[in-house]
C-alpha cells in the first residue's frame, strides 16, 4: 500500500451511539489495516475481538508511552512528565508489583462493601434534584459528583477540591487542548496529589492513599513520586469515566421506556443490563494503544518491532463473530465478555466499583423519578465527540 492509500483513522464519532464509520469498514475489509494518525505517524488499527485481546494480553506488544514509537493519538508526542512511569505505561514484572500492590482494594469483597455508602450518595444527590428547580442538568446534579465523591472517599481525596481536579481531568482526556496545556493540568494535578500524599505520610489516614503507605513502607517499598502517580490516575480514571457512563447510559434508556420498565420490575436484570451498555458505548474506544517491541504475527499480518497498534475497541465490542447484532443494544445479552475495561494485565483496575455505582444509580434513578425524560431534544444535546474518553458535556432533564 502507498503511503497515498493509507486512511487517516477517524477518531471523532458522528453518532452518539456507534462508532466511526470508517472504523466498520475497516473490520469488514481490512480487520488489521495500517493508518495514518493525527501526528502524521502510521500504525496498525485493529478490529476484531480475538485479535485485540491478544494485543492487550500478548507481552510483545508494550504499553510505555516512553517508547519512541508509541502511537500517541493526538498531533504532538507528548514528553514524559514524571521521571517514573505511571502504572498504564508500565510493562511485566514491574507492571505485575505495582497493579499487585493495589489491586485489593478494589476487589469485589471490597467494593460491595461499599454499597450502602454509594447508595447513600446516589439518595442524597437524587432528594437534591427532586428538591431544587426544574430541568436539572444531571451530569452536575448526578453524574459526575457521585463517582467523584466515591473516588474521593476511598482515596482519601477532599472532595472540597472536586472542582480543581475535575477540570484538569476535563483537560486531559480533551482533544482540545493542547499539549502545553495537558501538560500544566497534569502538573498542577500531580503538585496537588503530591502535596496531599505527603501530609498522609505525617498521619497515614483509613483509605486507599494512608492503607498504601503503611502497606509499602513495611514491605521497604515505599516511594511518594509512585504513590503521587497511582494517586493521581486512580483519581482521574475512577470519576471520568463513570460519570460519562451513567449519563450515557440514562439517556439510552430512557429512549426504551419498555427496558426501564423491566428493570423496575426485577432489578436482578440490572447487572446484565449493565455490562450491555458497557459494551454498546465503550467510551475509550480509541483510548487503549500498544508498540510491538518484537515481530508479531497477527492474524495472518506481520507486525514488526516498533510498529503501533491501536486498539478499537468498540469494534471489538460489536464483531459479529462474538456478539450477534452487536449495533443493537440487547439487555438481555450476556456481555460479560466484552472489553469495555480493556483485557489482560492492564484491564482497568477499578471494572468492580464502576459496574456497582452503574446498577445503584440505574436502579435508584428510575425508580425515584419514573417519570423522568431529557428536557430538550436529542439534537440539541451535547456529546464529548471532542475527548477520549465518549460522554455528554451536560444533559438536561426533567419529570
Amino acid at each position: 500500500m502507498t503511503a497515498a492509500a493509507i486512511p487517516t483513522l477517524a477518531i471523532t464519532r458522528t453518532c452518539p451511539y456507534a462508532p466511526p464509520a470508517q472504523h466498520e469498514q475497516l473490520r469488514r475489509e481490512t480487520p488489521i489495516a495500517k493508518v495514518k494518525l493525527p501526528s502524521g505517524a502510521t500504525a496498525w488499527a485493529v478490529t476484531r475481538h480475538e485479535d485485540i485481546r491478544t494485543v492487550l494480553s500478548d507481552p510483545r506488544f508494550s504499553a510505555s508511552r516512553r517508547h519512541p514509537s508509541f502511537p500517541h493519538l493526538s498531533p504532538e508526542t507528548p514528553p514524559p512528565l514524571t521521571s517514573k512511569p505511571l502504572l498504564i505505561d508500565m510493562d511485566g514484572q514491574e507492571h505485575a508489583a505495582a497493579r499487585r500492590a493495589v489491586v485489593g482494594e478494589f476487589s469485589v469483597k471490597r467494593v460491595a462493601a461499599l454499597a450502602p455508602r454509594i447508595q447513600q450518595i446516589v439518595d442524597e444527590h437524587i432528594d437534591a434534584m427532586l428538591a431544587g428547580p426544574r430541568p436539572v442538568d444531571l451530569v452536575r446534579a448526578l453524574s459526575l459528583p457521585v463517582p467523584s465523591l466515591v473516588i474521593c472517599e476511598l482515596l482519601g481525596v477532599p472532595y472540597a477540591d472536586h472542582e480543581f481536579f475535575q477540570s484538569r481531568s476535563a483537560s486531559l482526556v480533551s482533544r482540545r487542548s493542547t499539549g502545553e496545556e495537558k501538560a500544566r493540568s497534569f502538573l498542577e494535578l500531580l503538585a496537588y496529589l503530591d502535596k496531599l500524599v505527603a501530609s498522609k505520610e505525617q498521619d497515614p489516614t483509613d483509605d486507599l492513599i494512608g492503607r498504601q503507605i503503611l502497606k509499602l513502607r513495611e514491605e521497604g517499598a515505599y516511594d511518594r513520586e509512585a504513590m503521587a502517580n497511582m494517586s493521581l490516575l486512580l483519581l482521574i480514571a475512577g470519576h471520568e469515566t463513570t460519570a460519562n457512563m451513567i449519563s450515557l447510559s440514562t439517556l439510552t434508556l430512557l429512549k426504551h421506556p419498555e427496558k426501564v420498565a423491566a428493570l423496575r420490575q426485577d432489578p436482578a436484570r440490572t447487572p446484565a443490563a449493565v455490562e450491555e451498555l458497557l459494551r454498546y458505548f465503550t467510551i475509550a474506544e480509541s483510548a487503549v494503544a500498544r508498540v510491538a517491541i518484537e515481530d508479531v504475527e497477527l492474524g495472518g499480518v506481520l507486525i514488526r518491532a516498533g510498529e503501533g497498534v491501536v486498539v478499537l475497541s468498540n469494534m471489538g465490542n460489536r464483531d459479529p463473530e462474538v456478539f450477534e447484532n452487536g449495533y443493537e443494544l440487547d439487555l438481555e445479552r450476556r456481555a460479560r465478555n466484552h472489553i469495555a475495561f480493556g483485557f489482560g494485565p492492564h484491564q482497568c483496575l477499578g471494572q468492580n466499583l464502576a459496574r456497582i455505582e452503574l446498577q445503584i444509580v440505574i436502579d435508584t434513578l428510575f425508580r425515584r423519578i419514573p417519570a423522568l425524560r431529557p428536557a430538550v431534544r436529542e439534537e440539541e444535546l451535547s456529546f464529548k465527540h471532542d475527548a477520549t474518553v465518549y460522554g455528554m458535556h451536560e444533559f438536561p432533564v426533567t419529570w
